[in-house]
Protein backbone atom coordinates (compact mmCIF):
# COMPACT_ATOMS: atom_id res chain seq x y z
CA UNK A 1 0.00 0.00 0.00
CA UNK A 2 1.09 3.67 -1.06
CA UNK A 3 1.46 5.94 1.96
CA UNK A 4 1.18 10.13 2.45
CA UNK A 5 3.75 11.81 4.80
CA UNK A 6 2.23 14.98 5.53
CA UNK A 7 5.38 16.39 6.94
CA UNK A 8 7.26 15.71 3.66
CA UNK A 9 7.72 18.60 1.97
CA UNK A 10 7.82 16.93 -1.65
CA UNK A 11 4.65 16.97 -3.59
CA UNK A 12 2.53 13.99 -2.86
CA UNK A 13 2.62 12.57 -6.30
CA UNK A 14 6.28 12.59 -6.25
CA UNK A 15 6.26 10.64 -3.11
CA UNK A 16 3.70 7.89 -4.13
CA UNK A 17 5.76 7.76 -7.52
CA UNK A 18 8.95 7.06 -5.63
CA UNK A 19 7.46 4.24 -3.74
CA UNK A 20 5.68 3.04 -6.83
CA UNK A 21 8.60 2.87 -8.86
CA UNK A 22 10.49 1.06 -5.46
CA UNK A 23 7.84 -1.82 -5.46
CA UNK A 24 8.59 -2.26 -9.03
CA UNK A 25 12.26 -2.24 -8.94
CA UNK A 26 12.27 -4.47 -6.08
CA UNK A 27 9.62 -7.02 -7.44
CA UNK A 28 7.33 -6.11 -4.72
CA UNK A 29 5.14 -5.40 -7.55
CA UNK A 30 5.86 -7.97 -10.54
CA UNK A 31 5.51 -8.03 -14.16
CA UNK A 32 2.37 -7.88 -14.91
CA UNK A 33 0.61 -7.20 -11.95
CA UNK A 34 -2.58 -5.38 -12.58
CA UNK A 35 -2.71 -2.04 -10.45
CA UNK A 36 -5.49 -0.67 -8.81
CA UNK A 37 -8.04 1.76 -10.56
CA UNK A 38 -7.21 5.22 -9.76
CA UNK A 39 -10.71 5.85 -8.63
CA UNK A 40 -9.85 2.89 -6.24
CA UNK A 41 -6.53 3.31 -5.68
CA UNK A 42 -7.14 7.50 -4.62
CA UNK A 43 -9.59 6.23 -1.79
CA UNK A 44 -7.27 3.88 -0.44
CA UNK A 45 -4.65 6.31 -0.08
CA UNK A 46 -6.70 9.19 0.61
CA UNK A 47 -5.84 11.47 -2.01
CA UNK A 48 -7.11 13.03 -4.82
CA UNK A 49 -8.25 10.85 -8.26
CA UNK A 50 -6.20 13.19 -9.92
CA UNK A 51 -2.69 12.96 -7.72
CA UNK A 52 -3.02 9.22 -8.96
CA UNK A 53 -3.73 9.74 -12.46
CA UNK A 54 -0.56 12.17 -12.44
CA UNK A 55 1.54 9.01 -10.70
CA UNK A 56 -0.12 6.24 -13.09
CA UNK A 57 1.09 8.84 -16.26
CA UNK A 58 4.64 9.34 -15.18
CA UNK A 59 4.67 4.95 -14.53
CA UNK A 60 3.73 4.97 -18.40
CA UNK A 61 5.79 7.47 -19.60
CA UNK A 62 8.98 6.42 -17.55
CA UNK A 63 8.20 2.72 -19.09
CA UNK A 64 7.46 1.36 -15.77
CA UNK A 65 3.74 0.52 -17.08
CA UNK A 66 1.52 -0.95 -20.10
CA UNK A 67 -2.35 -0.23 -20.53
CA UNK A 68 -4.55 -1.06 -22.70
CA UNK A 69 -8.92 -0.39 -21.85
CA UNK A 70 -9.25 -4.30 -21.19
CA UNK A 71 -6.37 -5.07 -18.89
CA UNK A 72 -5.72 -1.77 -17.30
CA UNK A 73 -2.88 -1.04 -16.39
CA UNK A 74 0.03 -3.48 -16.08
CA UNK A 75 3.52 -3.64 -14.54
CA UNK A 76 5.53 -3.62 -17.51
CA UNK A 77 7.28 -7.29 -18.69
CA UNK A 78 11.47 -5.33 -18.03
CA UNK A 79 10.41 -2.83 -15.36
CA UNK A 80 11.67 -5.26 -12.59
CA UNK A 81 15.74 -5.22 -12.01
CA UNK A 82 16.55 -8.28 -10.80
CA UNK A 83 18.85 -8.61 -7.08
CA UNK A 84 20.54 -11.40 -8.03
CA UNK A 85 24.29 -11.20 -7.72
CA UNK A 86 24.95 -13.35 -10.62
CA UNK A 87 22.65 -11.84 -13.38
CA UNK A 88 24.26 -8.23 -12.43
CA UNK A 89 27.71 -7.03 -13.78
CA UNK A 90 29.59 -5.08 -10.83
CA UNK A 91 31.48 -3.34 -13.75
CA UNK A 92 30.43 -0.74 -16.62
CA UNK A 93 32.22 -1.96 -20.25
CA UNK A 94 35.82 -2.31 -20.20
CA UNK A 95 37.89 0.38 -21.04
CA UNK A 96 39.91 -0.07 -24.57
CA UNK A 97 43.72 -0.30 -24.46
CA UNK A 98 45.67 3.04 -25.45
CA UNK A 99 49.28 2.55 -25.44
CA UNK A 100 49.86 5.41 -27.94
CA UNK A 101 47.45 7.56 -26.09
CA UNK A 102 48.59 7.28 -22.41
CA UNK A 103 52.53 7.38 -23.46
CA UNK A 104 51.90 10.66 -25.15
CA UNK A 105 50.37 12.19 -22.31
CA UNK A 106 53.05 11.21 -19.93
CA UNK A 107 55.61 12.52 -22.33
CA UNK A 108 54.14 15.43 -22.79
CA UNK A 109 53.70 15.62 -18.77
CA UNK A 110 57.21 15.34 -18.68
CA UNK A 111 58.38 17.54 -21.12
CA UNK A 112 56.07 20.81 -19.68
CA UNK A 113 57.12 20.11 -16.00
CA UNK A 114 60.04 18.14 -15.46
CA UNK A 115 60.47 16.20 -12.39
CA UNK A 116 57.61 17.11 -9.94
CA UNK A 117 59.23 18.73 -6.69
CA UNK A 118 57.32 20.87 -3.98
CA UNK A 119 60.71 22.48 -3.02
CA UNK A 120 61.71 24.35 -6.55
CA UNK A 121 62.59 27.40 -5.68
CA UNK A 122 63.60 29.00 -9.11
CA UNK A 123 61.75 27.26 -12.13
CA UNK A 124 63.56 27.73 -15.76
CA UNK A 125 60.12 27.14 -17.43
CA UNK A 126 60.55 27.75 -21.07
CA UNK A 127 56.85 27.52 -22.03
CA UNK A 128 54.82 29.75 -19.99
CA UNK A 129 55.38 34.14 -20.50
CA UNK A 130 55.65 36.86 -17.66
CA UNK A 131 51.93 37.94 -16.46
CA UNK A 132 51.68 40.84 -14.11
CA UNK A 133 48.58 42.33 -12.56
CA UNK A 134 48.20 45.44 -15.26
CA UNK A 135 47.55 42.31 -17.48
CA UNK A 136 44.42 40.85 -15.39
CA UNK A 137 43.12 44.25 -14.94
CA UNK A 138 43.70 45.03 -18.44
CA UNK A 139 41.98 41.68 -19.28
CA UNK A 140 39.39 42.37 -16.40
CA UNK A 141 38.21 45.47 -17.79
CA UNK A 142 38.08 43.71 -21.31
CA UNK A 143 35.93 41.32 -20.40
CA UNK A 144 33.33 43.25 -18.40
CA UNK A 145 33.16 45.40 -21.15
CA UNK A 146 32.77 43.04 -24.23
CA UNK A 147 30.42 41.21 -22.17
CA UNK A 148 28.57 43.98 -21.43
CA UNK A 149 28.23 45.28 -24.67
CA UNK A 150 27.63 41.83 -26.95
CA UNK A 151 24.12 41.45 -28.46
CA UNK A 152 22.42 38.25 -28.16
CA UNK A 153 23.58 37.26 -31.73
CA UNK A 154 26.54 36.65 -29.79
CA UNK A 155 25.28 33.82 -27.67
CA UNK A 156 23.81 31.28 -30.73
CA UNK A 157 26.12 29.02 -32.78
CA UNK A 158 29.02 30.58 -33.67
CA UNK A 159 31.32 30.37 -37.03
CA UNK A 160 33.33 27.67 -37.14
CA UNK A 161 36.28 30.10 -38.73
CA UNK A 162 35.88 32.17 -35.14
CA UNK A 163 34.29 35.73 -34.21
CA UNK A 164 34.89 37.52 -36.62
CA UNK A 165 35.93 40.85 -35.54
CA UNK A 166 38.30 38.97 -33.44
CA UNK A 167 39.92 37.66 -36.99
CA UNK A 168 39.22 41.57 -38.40
CA UNK A 169 41.59 41.98 -35.44
CA UNK A 170 44.33 39.63 -36.02
CA UNK A 171 43.98 40.43 -39.44
CA UNK A 172 45.23 43.99 -38.58
CA UNK A 173 47.97 42.92 -36.53
CA UNK A 174 49.15 40.73 -38.64
CA UNK A 175 49.41 43.40 -41.96
CA UNK A 176 50.79 46.10 -39.64
CA UNK A 177 53.04 44.85 -37.47
CA UNK A 178 53.96 41.60 -39.30
CA UNK A 179 54.00 42.53 -42.76
CA UNK A 180 51.70 39.27 -43.80
CA UNK A 181 48.62 40.65 -45.76
CA UNK A 182 45.75 38.28 -45.64
CA UNK A 183 41.70 38.23 -45.68
CA UNK A 184 39.79 37.47 -42.83
CA UNK A 185 39.08 34.00 -44.43
CA UNK A 186 42.24 33.29 -44.48
CA UNK A 187 42.55 33.09 -40.70
CA UNK A 188 41.13 30.14 -38.74
CA UNK A 189 40.45 30.72 -34.65
CA UNK A 190 41.99 27.97 -32.65
CA UNK A 191 42.26 26.60 -29.08
CA UNK A 192 46.23 26.34 -28.82
CA UNK A 193 48.76 24.62 -30.90
CA UNK A 194 48.09 20.87 -30.39
CA UNK A 195 44.40 21.75 -31.21
CA UNK A 196 45.84 23.49 -34.32
CA UNK A 197 47.91 20.60 -35.74
CA UNK A 198 45.35 18.27 -34.86
CA UNK A 199 43.15 20.08 -37.37
CA UNK A 200 45.55 20.31 -39.76
CA UNK A 201 46.49 16.18 -39.43
CA UNK A 202 42.88 15.89 -39.83
CA UNK A 203 41.87 18.14 -42.73
CA UNK A 204 44.87 17.95 -45.07
CA UNK A 205 46.06 14.83 -44.10
CA UNK A 206 45.53 10.83 -45.06
CA UNK A 207 46.23 8.12 -42.67
CA UNK A 208 49.65 7.18 -42.59
CA UNK A 209 51.13 9.71 -44.47
CA UNK A 210 54.60 10.90 -43.99
CA UNK A 211 55.49 13.93 -41.53
CA UNK A 212 58.70 15.38 -41.22
CA UNK A 213 59.78 17.43 -37.79
CA UNK A 214 62.14 18.83 -36.51
CA UNK A 215 64.79 16.20 -34.09
CA UNK A 216 65.02 18.14 -31.50
CA UNK A 217 62.08 19.88 -31.83
CA UNK A 218 58.15 20.55 -30.63
CA UNK A 219 56.92 17.13 -28.64
CA UNK A 220 53.28 18.57 -28.91
CA UNK A 221 53.53 18.33 -32.44
CA UNK A 222 54.60 14.77 -33.85
CA UNK A 223 52.99 13.66 -30.25
CA UNK A 224 49.38 15.06 -32.24
CA UNK A 225 51.05 13.67 -35.40
CA UNK A 226 51.78 10.20 -34.31
CA UNK A 227 48.25 9.82 -32.78
CA UNK A 228 46.71 10.77 -35.62
CA UNK A 229 48.59 7.56 -37.23
CA UNK A 230 50.69 9.60 -39.41
CA UNK A 231 54.04 8.25 -40.47
CA UNK A 232 56.77 10.88 -38.41
CA UNK A 233 60.24 11.31 -39.66
CA UNK A 234 62.44 13.13 -37.75
CA UNK A 235 64.46 15.57 -39.32
CA UNK A 236 68.49 17.01 -37.28
CA UNK A 237 68.61 20.67 -36.84
CA UNK A 238 72.45 22.26 -37.14
CA UNK A 239 73.05 25.85 -36.29
CA UNK A 240 71.66 26.67 -39.23
CA UNK A 241 68.07 25.34 -38.49
CA UNK A 242 66.46 22.69 -39.93
CA UNK A 243 68.49 20.46 -42.30
CA UNK A 244 66.60 20.37 -45.37
CA UNK A 245 68.57 17.86 -47.62
CA UNK A 246 67.39 15.31 -44.62
CA UNK A 247 63.33 16.02 -45.38
CA UNK A 248 62.11 12.65 -45.79
CA UNK A 249 61.14 12.51 -50.14
CA UNK A 250 57.81 11.30 -49.67
CA UNK A 251 56.91 13.86 -46.98
CA UNK A 252 53.24 15.02 -47.02
CA UNK A 253 53.87 17.91 -44.59
CA UNK A 254 56.92 19.57 -42.61
CA UNK A 255 56.71 20.80 -39.57
CA UNK A 256 59.12 23.92 -38.55
CA UNK A 257 59.93 26.49 -36.21
CA UNK A 258 62.49 29.36 -38.04
CA UNK A 259 62.30 32.01 -35.88
CA UNK A 260 63.30 30.54 -33.18
CA UNK A 261 64.00 26.74 -33.07
CA UNK A 262 62.08 25.11 -30.33
CA UNK A 263 64.25 23.87 -27.97
CA UNK A 264 68.10 24.79 -29.65
CA UNK A 265 66.87 28.05 -30.39
CA UNK A 266 68.71 28.77 -33.52
CA UNK A 267 67.27 30.86 -36.39
CA UNK A 268 66.59 29.13 -39.91
CA UNK A 269 69.56 30.56 -42.53
CA UNK A 270 68.19 32.45 -45.34
CA UNK A 271 69.68 29.89 -47.72
CA UNK A 272 67.81 27.05 -45.86
CA UNK A 273 64.58 28.65 -46.11
CA UNK A 274 64.68 29.29 -49.95
CA UNK A 275 65.95 25.63 -49.95
CA UNK A 276 62.49 24.17 -48.08
CA UNK A 277 60.20 26.98 -50.01
CA UNK A 278 61.83 25.43 -53.51
CA UNK A 279 61.32 21.90 -52.37
CA UNK A 280 57.39 22.91 -50.63
CA UNK A 281 56.94 23.34 -54.30
CA UNK A 282 58.45 21.11 -56.18
CA UNK A 283 57.46 18.44 -54.13
CA UNK A 284 53.94 19.77 -53.10
CA UNK A 285 53.96 19.12 -49.66
CA UNK A 286 52.97 21.65 -46.62
CA UNK A 287 55.31 23.40 -45.02
CA UNK A 288 53.65 24.24 -40.97
CA UNK A 289 55.49 27.14 -39.94
CA UNK A 290 55.06 27.71 -36.39
CA UNK A 291 55.74 31.08 -35.05
CA UNK A 292 55.49 30.36 -31.48
CA UNK A 293 57.64 33.63 -30.00
CA UNK A 294 59.07 35.25 -32.66
CA UNK A 295 57.45 38.69 -31.81
CA UNK A 296 60.09 38.63 -28.99
CA UNK A 297 63.56 39.81 -30.83
CA UNK A 298 66.79 41.43 -29.16
CA UNK A 299 68.03 42.56 -32.37
CA UNK A 300 66.19 44.06 -34.49
CA UNK A 301 62.57 43.72 -35.57
CA UNK A 302 60.49 40.25 -35.73
CA UNK A 303 61.90 38.15 -39.15
CA UNK A 304 59.87 37.62 -42.33
CA UNK A 305 57.90 34.51 -42.30
CA UNK A 306 57.84 31.80 -44.36
CA UNK A 307 54.55 32.44 -45.00
CA UNK A 308 55.13 36.24 -46.86
CA UNK A 309 57.30 34.25 -49.48
CA UNK A 310 54.83 31.00 -50.24
CA UNK A 311 51.58 31.28 -49.12
CA UNK A 312 50.13 28.94 -51.17
CA UNK A 313 52.07 26.13 -49.93
CA UNK A 314 52.42 27.39 -46.11
CA UNK A 315 49.94 27.49 -42.77
CA UNK A 316 51.36 29.96 -40.53
CA UNK A 317 50.47 29.14 -36.58
CA UNK A 318 50.19 32.34 -34.23
CA UNK A 319 49.56 31.81 -30.77
CA UNK A 320 48.32 34.22 -27.84
CA UNK A 321 49.38 31.97 -25.37
CA UNK A 322 53.22 33.27 -25.52
CA UNK A 323 52.46 36.78 -26.46
CA UNK A 324 49.12 36.98 -23.48
CA UNK A 325 48.43 33.69 -21.45
CA UNK A 326 48.14 30.20 -21.73
CA UNK A 327 44.97 30.25 -20.15
CA UNK A 328 42.93 32.14 -22.38
CA UNK A 329 43.36 29.18 -25.18
CA UNK A 330 43.47 30.74 -27.80
CA UNK A 331 45.62 30.88 -31.00
CA UNK A 332 45.19 30.96 -35.63
CA UNK A 333 46.13 29.76 -38.50
CA UNK A 334 46.64 31.51 -41.44
CA UNK A 335 46.87 29.98 -44.90
CA UNK A 336 45.09 29.89 -48.19
CA UNK A 337 41.69 30.12 -48.45
CA UNK A 338 40.98 26.17 -49.58
CA UNK A 339 43.12 24.80 -46.83
CA UNK A 340 41.17 27.53 -44.20
CA UNK A 341 37.88 26.18 -45.57
CA UNK A 342 38.96 23.01 -45.25
CA UNK A 343 39.98 23.09 -41.51
CA UNK A 344 37.03 25.24 -40.80
CA UNK A 345 34.89 22.01 -41.68
CA UNK A 346 36.32 20.04 -39.74
CA UNK A 347 36.06 22.42 -37.02
CA UNK A 348 32.46 22.60 -37.50
CA UNK A 349 31.90 18.81 -37.48
CA UNK A 350 34.19 17.49 -34.14
CA UNK A 351 34.25 21.30 -32.02
CA UNK A 352 31.75 23.21 -33.80
CA UNK A 353 32.93 27.03 -32.54
CA UNK A 354 35.11 28.33 -29.33
CA UNK A 355 33.74 29.39 -26.67
CA UNK A 356 32.91 32.81 -27.60
CA UNK A 357 33.80 34.90 -24.04
CA UNK A 358 37.05 34.29 -24.48
CA UNK A 359 36.76 35.87 -28.18
CA UNK A 360 34.81 38.45 -27.63
CA UNK A 361 37.38 40.00 -24.63
CA UNK A 362 40.39 39.16 -26.58
CA UNK A 363 38.92 41.18 -29.33
CA UNK A 364 38.03 44.19 -27.09
CA UNK A 365 41.80 43.56 -25.59
CA UNK A 366 43.45 43.96 -29.20
CA UNK A 367 40.90 47.09 -30.04
CA UNK A 368 41.40 48.83 -27.60
CA UNK A 369 45.05 49.15 -27.40
CA UNK A 370 45.84 46.70 -24.33
CA UNK A 371 47.28 44.41 -26.73
CA UNK A 372 49.67 46.79 -28.19
CA UNK A 373 50.53 48.09 -24.45
CA UNK A 374 51.22 44.35 -22.91
CA UNK A 375 53.77 43.32 -25.62
CA UNK A 376 55.54 46.47 -25.32
CA UNK A 377 55.64 46.16 -21.62
CA UNK A 378 56.48 42.76 -21.82
CA UNK A 379 59.38 43.16 -24.52
CA UNK A 380 61.46 45.70 -21.84
CA UNK A 381 60.41 42.44 -19.38
CA UNK A 382 61.88 39.82 -21.55
CA UNK A 383 65.25 42.09 -22.87
CA UNK A 384 66.08 42.80 -18.83
CA UNK A 385 65.66 38.99 -18.03
CA UNK A 386 67.34 37.98 -21.23
CA UNK A 387 70.21 39.78 -20.35
CA UNK A 388 70.57 39.12 -16.54
CA UNK A 389 70.74 35.32 -18.19
CA UNK A 390 73.29 35.92 -20.65
CA UNK A 391 75.63 38.04 -18.63
CA UNK A 392 74.88 35.23 -15.04
CA UNK A 393 75.64 31.96 -17.68
CA UNK A 394 78.96 34.07 -19.01
CA UNK A 395 80.12 34.97 -15.65
CA UNK A 396 79.68 32.06 -14.13
CA UNK A 397 81.87 30.13 -16.27
CA UNK A 398 79.12 28.18 -17.58
CA UNK A 399 79.32 29.82 -21.25
CA UNK A 400 82.92 28.39 -21.35
CA UNK A 401 82.05 24.81 -20.48
CA UNK A 402 79.01 24.87 -23.13
CA UNK A 403 77.47 25.95 -25.91
CA UNK A 404 75.36 28.78 -25.55
CA UNK A 405 72.87 29.17 -28.31
CA UNK A 406 69.20 31.02 -29.31
CA UNK A 407 69.90 34.30 -27.52
CA UNK A 408 68.48 36.48 -30.48
CA UNK A 409 64.85 35.42 -30.37
CA UNK A 410 62.04 34.52 -27.90
CA UNK A 411 61.87 33.19 -24.03
CA UNK A 412 64.36 30.60 -24.05
CA UNK A 413 68.06 29.85 -24.42
CA UNK A 414 70.16 26.85 -24.94
CA UNK A 415 72.89 25.85 -22.66
CA UNK A 416 74.13 22.88 -24.30
CA UNK A 417 75.94 19.57 -23.08
CA UNK A 418 78.76 16.99 -24.90
CA UNK A 419 76.67 13.98 -25.97
CA UNK A 420 78.77 11.98 -23.14
CA UNK A 421 77.42 14.09 -20.87
CA UNK A 422 74.89 12.87 -18.09
CA UNK A 423 72.55 15.30 -18.56
CA UNK A 424 69.84 12.93 -16.47
CA UNK A 425 72.00 13.26 -13.60
CA UNK A 426 72.73 17.09 -13.48
CA UNK A 427 68.62 18.03 -13.89
CA UNK A 428 68.23 15.39 -10.81
CA UNK A 429 70.72 17.34 -8.87
CA UNK A 430 69.76 20.92 -10.14
CA UNK A 431 66.02 19.57 -8.95
CA UNK A 432 67.37 18.99 -5.13
CA UNK A 433 68.89 22.26 -5.04
CA UNK A 434 65.61 23.97 -5.79
CA UNK A 435 66.21 24.74 -9.68
CA UNK A 436 64.01 23.28 -12.22
CA UNK A 437 65.62 23.13 -15.92
CA UNK A 438 64.32 21.10 -18.42
CA UNK A 439 66.67 18.61 -20.25
CA UNK A 440 67.05 18.96 -24.00
CA UNK A 441 66.34 14.87 -24.43
CA UNK A 442 62.85 15.54 -23.35
CA UNK A 443 62.56 17.77 -26.98
CA UNK A 444 64.73 14.51 -29.12
CA UNK A 445 62.74 12.01 -31.08
CA UNK A 446 66.24 10.19 -32.64
CA UNK A 447 68.87 12.63 -31.48
CA UNK A 448 71.27 12.09 -28.88
CA UNK A 449 72.22 15.97 -28.38
CA UNK A 450 72.43 16.54 -25.02
CA UNK A 451 71.78 20.18 -22.57
CA UNK A 452 69.11 22.38 -20.99
CA UNK A 453 66.31 24.53 -22.27
CA UNK A 454 66.62 27.57 -20.09
CA UNK A 455 63.17 30.01 -20.01
CA UNK A 456 63.43 33.61 -18.44
CA UNK A 457 60.14 34.70 -19.25
CA UNK A 458 58.64 33.61 -15.43
CA UNK A 459 61.69 34.11 -13.03
CA UNK A 460 63.05 37.55 -12.15
CA UNK A 461 66.35 39.29 -12.72
CA UNK A 462 67.72 38.74 -8.95
CA UNK A 463 65.68 34.93 -9.29
CA UNK A 464 68.03 34.29 -12.95
CA UNK A 465 71.52 35.05 -10.78
CA UNK A 466 70.52 33.01 -8.27
CA UNK A 467 70.09 29.96 -10.24
CA UNK A 468 72.23 30.28 -12.43
CA UNK A 469 74.76 30.40 -9.96
CA UNK A 470 73.29 27.64 -8.31
CA UNK A 471 73.26 25.74 -11.75
CA UNK A 472 77.02 26.49 -12.13
CA UNK A 473 78.03 24.72 -8.56
CA UNK A 474 76.60 21.63 -9.95
CA UNK A 475 77.79 21.92 -13.65
CA UNK A 476 81.11 23.23 -13.54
Amino acid sequence: MLKVNRDDKSPIWQQLLDQAIHNITTGKWPPGEILPPSRELAVLVGVSRSTIQIVYEELYSRGYTVTNRRGGTRVSEWGYKSSSSEEVSPQGPSMPQLPLLNSAVEQLQSWLRGKENPNVEIDFCPHEPYLDEQFQKNWRQSFLQASSKADLASWGYGNPYGFVPLREQIQRYLTFERGIHVDIDQIIITSGAQHSIDLIAQALLHEGDTVSVEDPGFPAAWMTMKYRSMGVVPVPVDEHGLQVDCIHPQSKLVFVTPSHQCAVGVIMSESRKQQLLHMAVQNQFWIVEDDYDGEFRYRGDPLPTLFSQQPQNTLYMMSFSKMVAPGIRISAIVGPKDAIRQLAKIHKLTYRHLPIMEQLTLAHFIEHGHFMRHMRRVRNVYRRRHEAMTKAINETGLGDRFKLSGIETGLHMLLEAEESFDEEVATYEALKRGIRVYPLSAYCISSDRKGWVLGFAKVDEAAIEEGIYRLAEILL
